[in-house]
């Protein structure tokens, strides 16, 4: 791993255009290809896919597909973790996900971003001609037993704690205390799970 991915890693500026990182992304990119091609059904070969786009996963991980990581090897995710259509995860810095984990369908997981600026933002042509560009992150964790519902939105240098609660279409800015209700556009604290919370009709 050279100094640039380190950087990347760090959530410093970097080159995108590395060719570590872009060896790196086009064969993450290819392995996302061949898993949205492979039929559900057909769940040795998309096993495999995982454990060579992923290869921090635990037990019982499950993607319906299509999926997209940027990278994937940036991206841990525990056990018994579900996601639903269109997860996609941009893990230029480390994407942490807890066990017992549901994605609904469209979620997306930010670490990238860019300066504020348009003049930092734009590509720098430099004194020999040479076109250079720089980018930055910062890393997103994902408690044990949280929900994302449909169409969520985390963005960069996000926490969100154990057990809590993403309600769809959120926009999730900044971080989320455990055993928490989220919704909204910023995402804000709607209140937290109690005990009322509980289903007396459930089977278990």
């Amino acid at each position: 791993m050279n100094q640039n991915t380190k950087n990347m890693l760090a959530g410093k500026p970097y080159c995108p255009n590395d060719p570590e990182l872009e060896a790196w992304q086009q064969s993450a990119h290819q392995l996302n290809r061949q898993y949205n091609q492979t039929a559900e059904t057909n769940t040795q070969t998309r096993q495999q896919i995982i454990d060579q786009l992923v290869p921090h996963h635990g037990k019982n991980v499950t993607f319906v597909g299509p999926i997209f990581f940027d990278y994937g090897r940036f991206t841990t995710i525990g056990d018994d973790t579900y996601a639903n259509f269109n997860l996609t995860v941009l893990d230029t810095c480390p994407v942490l996900i807890g066990s017992h984990c549901m994605f609904g369908p469209n979620v997306t997981l930010v670490t990238a971003t860019h300066p504020l600026l348009a003049d930092q933002r734009n590509p720098h042509v430099a004194s020999d001609g040479s076109v250079k560009a720089a980018e930055l992150g910062a890393p997103i964790t994902i408690g044990d037993n949280v929900w994302c519902g449909a169409n969520v939105t985390v963005l960069p240098g996000v926490i969100i704690g154990n057990n809590a609660v993403i309600g769809a279409g959120s926009v999730v800015t900044h971080d989320i205390p455990a055993n928490s209700v989220v919704v909204g556009v910023p995402a804000r604290v709607l209140r937290q799970l109690s005990e009322a919370d509980r289903r007396d009709d459930w089977p278990y």
